[in-house]
């Protein structure tokens, strides 16, 4: 793998640190600035709407810079973000910082993930992405828990800092690591973004993206809160535990991207019907502290495997349709994941102040990957329909 990779994976480390560290500093900050969990939660679903909203429209608007640039300034741009947030002092400004970062986040792995597959031969496109995704996976392993337990022993404000530090090291890392002519696709038209906007393939992929990833969050936004209240874990113990899952997770992405190089679309069935299965079996194990642990092991290892295989399908399936608009597309994925996760972050703010409470949050996340699933079995087929008139001329 070139080493232009080592230089998006730090930057995707520090952005899926500062992503998903809130999950465990939930109740710390609640307790702290005098919030509820569910209004806390916004700071995960506003994020997320931050990057859908941002990636396509920011990603369409800096098409004519160069990449290398453009990776520097948006990781400054983060840097600055999380020191903002590091100052907060009330709720409105700490979710003002996070929508600054969310706007970094959201480009960044737009235009990641076309230089990533550009770096490489096409039968490693998957790998690729999964290679630059590692970085986002070892946030969860290492990034999450480290800035939980920071934010637990020194306050929260001290976890922001260090986000901060790092987005320093990835502007670094990319000004050296990162070559100055970096291929770029031509800045899409209007009506290749129109195309891709409106095309129904992309739109199947997009909502596919939305449900099979964004149903894990209805879980993972209130993990911390599972742990602690319904299975009976300490708030160090949770600490650990975001460990195991963060480790399960890099494992998964990994695995998915490998299984994903060669057919995107079995590869997704697959982890879509696993993940489903687990995320309810963990309806009854949540809490029983030793198959509670098992199945948050399990979860963690399907939560980011089908990343690579959507990344790299939405690709080529933009490359057959819309030619004119592959970057917009894969800014549309992107913000499609992150829909998935402020939509799954918010049914899960509900379920939580329902009568159903905290232990129906992985049936409900079930179901959303359920209908992931049958997207992709309806895109699949959609697939096979086109190549069987192509074999026959």
């Amino acid at each position: 793998m070139p080493p232009a990779l080592l230089a998006l994976a730090i930057s995707a480390f520090a952005i899926g640190t500062t992503e998903f560290v809130i999950v465990g500093l939930l109740n710390t900050i609640v307790a702290d600035l005098h919030t509820t969990i569910p209004t806390t939660g916004l700071l995960v679903s506003g994020y997320a709407l931050g990057v859908a909203v941002g990636a396509p429209i920011l990603t369409a608007l800096t098409g004519r810079l160069p990449r290398k640039s453009l990776l520097m300034s948006l990781m400054a741009l983060f840097t600055a973000a999380n020191v903002l947030a590091a100052f907060a002092d009330h709720f409105t400004l700490l979710l003002a910082a996070r929508l600054l970062s969310a706007v970094a986040h959201g480009v960044f792995f737009a235009i990641g993930s076309t230089i990533a597959a550009g770096l490489v031969t096409p039968e490693k496109r998957a790998s690729a992405i999964a290679t630059m995704f590692a970085g986002l996976t070892l946030a969860t392993a290492l990034g999450v828990p480290a800035g939980t337990w920071i934010g637990q022993q020194l306050g929260w404000r001290a976890t922001f800092w260090v986000i901060a530090a790092l987005g320093a090291l990835a502007v670094a890392a990319t000004s050296t690591l990162l070559p100055c002519d970096l291929p770029r696709s031509a800045p899409a038209r209007l009506t290749d973004q129109a195309n891709v906007l409106i095309h129904p393939r992309l739109l199947l992929v997009f909502a596919m993206t939305a449900l099979g990833y964004g149903g894990t969050f209805v879980t993972f936004t209130y993990l911390g809160s599972v742990l602690e209240h319904l299975t009976g874990f300490s708030a160090d113990m949770v600490s650990v535990l975001l460990l195991v899952y963060g480790v399960a997770i890099a494992l998964g992405n990994v695995l998915g991207g490998r299984v994903a190089d060669r057919h995107p679309v079995r590869a997704l069935t697959a982890l879509f019907l696993a993940q489903a299965a687990v995320l309810l079996a963990f309806t009854f194990t949540a809490p029983h502290a030793v198959p509670a642990v098992i199945t948050l092991f399990l979860m963690g290892a399907l939560a980011f495997a089908n990343v690579p295989g959507l990344q790299v399908y939405v690709v080529q399936l933009a490359t057959r349709f819309t030619p004119g608009g592959v970057d917009v597309a894969s800014a549309l994925n992107i913000a499609a994941f992150n829909l998935g996760i402020a939509l799954g972050a918010f049914v899960g703010g509900l379920i939580v102040q329902s009568p159903l409470g905290l232990g129906a949050t992985p049936w409900v996340g079930a179901v959303f990957v359920t209908g992931g699933l049958l997207l992709t079995l309806l895109s699949g087929r959609l697939d096979r329909h086109r190549a069987a008139p192509a074999a026959t001329d």
